[in-house]
């Protein structure tokens, strides 16, 4: 697996893995990109944690509503994704919150 942190208001657009941009007919599926529970407040703005399975190598990533935040950037291309001990260095030195859908979850 793979990690990133994407801001609140911004959507995945693209995604390649390491043969080109990911085609569908190709793999016969969606890339699997999924938003965890965990968030970082960083200069006001909340980063969700999101994973990527192993063979993504670069997603692009856009604002949702780009008309809205006229100053902000048209999209950006991810190309350095992290590993789990990034994430958990990154973790340990900034403002973290834990956002539970199941508090069951975890006192289980």
């Amino acid at each position: 697996m793979k990690y990133f942190f994407l801001a609140e208001g911004w959507k995945i657009g693209r995604v390649w893995a390491s043969d080109g941009l990911w085609q569908m007919t190709a793999w016969r599926r969606q890339p699997e990109i999924k938003q965890l529970n965990v968030c970082l407040m960083e200069n006001e703005d909340l980063l969700w944690l999101y994973s990527v399975e192993a063979d993504i190598v670069t997603i692009e990533v856009k604002p949702v509503t780009p008309e809205l935040v006229p100053d902000a950037i048209g999209k950006v291309v991810l190309k350095r994704l992290m590993s789990a001990e990034q994430v958990i260095e990154k973790l340990a030195t900034a403002q973290a919150k834990c956002h539970l859908h199941d508090i069951q979850l975890v006192i289980r």
